[in-house]
């Protein structure tokens, strides 16, 4: 094997020269423009996520019973009662009607009072307990 200095200093140099190289990135600006739709969307999901938890809540339940009745029902706690959340949930064999997502049962009980005004039958409910 022949040692040639000459080339592995040119080789040594190369190498150097190549470690010793700044090298930059390009830089961009970007810029994202949002639909403002887009905001309104993630404040409802927001408001949705927020009221699914139903571990130590209380509910009140305003009926039960079949299908298009219980979407009849929603449709008309929702018109009534504006500031409380209603959901359908099926439950075999029916459905029922759900309003609210109460922390304590105080609060639960002020709002059957006036839920039990329209609807003598509705019921304070725990889920899941």
């Amino acid at each position: 094997m022949n040692f040639n200095p000459g080339k592995t200093l040119c080789f040594c140099a190369i190498l150097l020269n190549l470690a010793i190289i700044k090298i930059e990135a390009q830089t961009i600006d970007v810029t994202v423009q949002q639909d403002p739709k887009f905001e309104q969307l993630l404040n409802e999901k927001r408001r949705i996520n927020s009221s699914i938890t139903i571990d130590d809540r209380y509910k009140i339940q305003v009926y039960n019973g079949d299908s298009e009745s219980a979407k009849r029902a929603l449709n008309e706690v929702r018109r009534e009662f504006p500031q409380h959340d209603a959901t359908v949930v099926f439950s075999t064999p029916a459905y029922k009607v759900w309003v609210g997502n109460f922390k304590s049962r105080i609060e639960a009980e002020r709002n059957l009072a006036e839920i039990s005004a329209r609807y003598p039958n509705a019921l304070l409910i725990r889920p899941n307990k």
